[in-house]
């Protein structure tokens, strides 16, 4: 009995949800059917085309789910962020500081290095598009320039030789002419270069250190004590004895400017 109450039950409950689907369909297709001019490109008398605000909301969140892939590859945090994990591994700390706290750190550290790239960017071309005064790809090639100008920079003429050979295109003759499809891997590649160079000589000294402990160790025939985990107080001092942060991130800010 209890069966055929609870089937007769389901098979109602069904037919309403059937009865309500088909009762909103139209609905959804008229509603449908009026947003469609939203997503529209005006075009002007003089050529300039204006985005409607939805298709600017549609744009707006594209670029809010490539940001993570935007920050890694034209900004200075690939850099950075390389650079602080080889230190967590050369001080011997795995997880000290934790990766929130490094990752925090190496946003922080991004934002202010790419301040004035940044501020060029709004006020050059997302500004002046908010306002109405530039089309939308006048605006994206404006917003665009200032990260390109800083790739450029901080990209080697070798690896950008390598990336252009490899496209299958001839030399450019001008940096202008350097597709973003080859300059963000060229600038990729050389951020790792630079940051493994960086990262090499901050490991030189507490490597000595290790040395050094191991080596004492052995001599007074204490085979069995780890060598880190007497080296890591050591290290921790001398990183603070020389102002080690302070030092360290006065250094890879001042990388980008040379």
């Amino acid at each position: 009995m209890n069966t055929k109450l609870i089937g007769r039950r389901s098979r109602v409950r069904a037919g309403c949800l059937l009865t309500t689907v088909l009762v909103l369909l139209p609905m959804m297709a008229v509603h449908a059917q009026a947003a469609l001019p939203a997503l529209a490109i005006k075009t002007a008398a003089d050529g300039a085309q204006t985005y409607s605000l939805t298709f600017q909301i549609l744009i707006l969140m594209t670029v809010l789910t490539l940001l993570p892939a935007i920050l890694l590859a034209m900004t200075a945090f690939t850099r950075i962020i390389i650079v602080l994990s080889i230190l967590r591994q050369a001080l011997g700390m795995a997880t000290t500081p934790s990766n929130q706290v490094l990752t925090g750190l190496a946003l922080f550290m991004t934002f202010f290095i790419m301040g004035p790239a940044l501020d060029q960017c709004y006020n050059n071309g997302v500004k002046p598009y908010l306002d109405g005064q530039l089309a939308g790809e006048v605006a994206i090639d404006r917003t665009i320039q200032p990260l390109r100008k800083f790739m450029l920079a901080q990209t080697r003429e070798n690896d950008l030789q390598l990336f252009s050979k490899l496209s299958g295109k001839p030399p450019f003759a001008t940096p202008d002419d350097v597709p973003l499809t080859v300059l963000i891997p060229t600038f990729l590649t050389s951020e790792l270069k630079t940051a493994f160079q960086i990262g090499f000589m901050i490991f030189i000294p507490f490597l000595v250190i290790d040395l050094v402990v191991a080596s004492v160790l052995m001599s007074m025939g204490m085979m069995m004590l780890s060598p880190m985990l007497i080296s890591l107080p050591f290290k921790i001092m001398l990183f603070v004895l020389v102002d080690g942060w302070t030092l360290l991130m006065g250094t890879l800010a001042a990388s980008f400017h040379q």
